[in-house]
C-alpha cells in the first residue's frame, strides 16, 4: 500500500464525515481525473483548446450552449457577475472592479446572502457589482424583486445552499421569469449540488458548479450556460480572471470527471453510504442521551445523513463540544457541526474510503462514554465556543 501522504507532511489523519468541505479537501478525487492530472502535467497544450474541448464536455452532460472552468464556484461567481457588466467589451475588462458608467447592480435575496467560508456578496463586489439586497432574511416576494430591478440592474444571483434561508424565498422559476423581463441575466451558485441539469431548466443563464465536490474532480469551478455569456466569463481571463485562472492539470481534471460522472455506478454509491448509515445509527440506539436519525438531504440531492441529537443532560456533553472531542485525538473524525447550538449534529457518509465507516462507529462509542464518565456535564459557553475558533483561525500560521 502506498503511504499515506499526510504522514511525511506531518498532517492530521482525519476522517472526514463532514461532507464535500472545501476546508477538509472537498472530496476524494476519481481515479480518472487523477490519471488526466497527471497525464497533462509533464505536456504542452494551447489552454484556449483545451477550455474549448472543456466546454464541449460541460455542455454534454448539462444540456447547456457552452461551459468554462474556473479556479473555484467563488471564482465564478466573481466572473460571471464580471461577465454580465462588460459583456465582450475588452476594455471594460480591463477596468473592473471600477464598472464607472456600466450597469453593474446585482440582485441577491437577503436570504440568501449567507457564508460559504467567504460571503457571497462580497465575490459580487469583487468584480464591481453594487449589491443590492432583496427581501428580508426571513422572506422574500416577488414585488419585492420587481420593485429592486432598475436601468442599472445587470444581474440576479440565486444560491442554492444548506446555508440560505430555507422558506418563503422566491423559486427560482418565478425568479428567472421576472429578471429575463426586464433583461436581467440570472446567475445560479450550485456549487454543491448533484444536478446538473435542473437549474438551466429553471430559467438560469448560468449555474456554476464546483468541480471539486460530488463530481469528484481537482480544485476547480464549472460555468454552465448560455453561449455568449460563458465567453465573456471566459474574456475575464483577460482581467480580473487572471488571478483566478485554473492550471492545464485543473481542466483536464474536470473533463475526465465529467466523464466519469455519466458512468458512474451512482446506485451503488448510494447503497455503501446507506450501509455505513444504518451502522451508525445502530451503534448509536441505546446511547443515554443520544437520537439518531437518518435524513435526507435538504436541497434534494439524492443522499442522506445521520443527524445525531444530543441532549447534554443525559449525553453529558454538549453537540459542539462532542464535535471538537470528535476532531482530537491520534483518529480524528470530523463532522458537519455548523448546526451544533441547536443541540446536534451530522454525519456524512459521501466522503469514506473503504472500512473507515467501522472506525467512525468507534470513536462515537469512545467519546460518548468518555462524557458518561465525567463528573461534570462537559459544557463550553457557547460564546466562548465560538471566540476561540475565532481565535484559533488567527494563531495561523503557528
Amino acid at each position: 500500500m502506498t503511504q499515506d501522504i499526510r504522514a511525511r507532511l506531518g498532517l492530521r489523519p482525519v476522517i472526514n464525515v463532514s461532507g464535500t468541505m472545501t476546508s477538509l479537501g472537498a472530496s476524494i478525487v476519481v481515479p480518472e481525473a487523477l490519471d488526466a492530472v497527471t497525464r497533462v502535467l509533464t505536456q504542452f497544450v494551447e489552454m484556449g483548446d483545451l477550455h474549448r474541448r472543456a466546454s464541449t464536455a460541460i455542455a454534454e452532460l448539462t444540456g447547456a450552449e457552452a461551459g468554462f472552468v474556473t479556479a473555484s464556484c467563488s471564482a465564478a461567481i466573481s466572473l460571471a457577475v464580471a461577465a454580465a457588466i462588460t459583456g465582450d467589451n475588452l476594455w471594460a475588462i480591463e477596468q473592473l472592479p471600477d464598472a464607472g458608467s456600466l450597469k453593474n447592480e446585482v440582485l441577491i435575496q437577503t436570504g440568501h446572502m449567507v457564508s460559504y467560508g467567504a460571503p457571497v456578496d462580497q465575490a459580487i463586489r469583487l468584480a464591481g457589482g453594487r449589491v443590492v439586497p432583496v427581501g428580508q432574511a426571513t422572506s422574500a416576494h416577488a414585488y419585492q424583486l420587481e420593485g429592486a430591478i432598475t436601468e442599472r440592474t445587470v444581474a440576479a444571483v440565486y444560491v442554492v445552499s444548506h446555508h440560505v434561508v430555507d422558506y418563503a424565498q422566491i423559486p427560482l422559476k418565478t425568479f428567472a421569469e421576472i429578471c429575463h423581463a426586464r433583461g436581467v441575466k440570472v446567475i445560479v451558485d450550485a456549487a454543491s449540488e448533484y444536478d446538473l441539469r435542473k437549474f438551466l431548466a429553471e430559467g438560469a443563464d448560468v449555474v456554476l458548479y464546483s468541480g471539486h465536490k460530488f463530481l469528484g474532480g481537482p480544485t476547480s469551478g464549472i460555468c454552465a450556460g448560455e453561449k455568449n455569456f460563458i465567453r465573456n466569463i471566459y474574456l475575464q481571463n483577460r482581467g480580473i480572471g487572471r488571478g483566478m485562472k485554473v492550471g492545464k492539470e485543473g481542466i483536464a481534471g474536470v473533463i475526465a470527471a465529467l466523464e466519469a460522472w455519466k458512468i458512474r455506478d451512482h446506485a451503488g454509491i448510494r447503497a455503501r453510504e446507506r450501509k455505513a448509515l444504518d451502522l451508525w445509527q445502530e451503534t448509536l440506539s441505546d446511547r443515554p442521551g443520544v437520537t439518531a436519525v437518518i435524513v435526507p438531504d435538504p436541497t434534494d440531492n439524492p443522499l442522506d445523513r445521520l443527524k445525531l441529537a444530543i441532549d447534554p443532560e443525559e449525553a453529558r456533553i454538549t453537540a459542539w463540544d462532542f464535535a471538537a472531542a470528535m476532531a482530537r485525538g491520534d483518529c480524528p473524525v470530523i463532522v458537519r457541526d455548523h448546526e451544533a447550538e441547536h443541540g446536534y449534529v451530522f454525519l456524512d457518509p459521501c466522503n469514506l474510503h473503504p472500512d473507515q465507516e467501522f472506525i467512525v462507529a468507534e470513536r462515537l462509542v469512545e467519546e460518548l462514554e468518555r462524557a458518561q464518565r465525567s463528573n461534570e456535564v462537559i459544557a463550553t459557553p457557547l460564546g466562548e465556543h465560538w471566540l476561540a475558533q475565532e481565535a484559533a483561525i488567527l494563531k495561523w500560521p503557528d
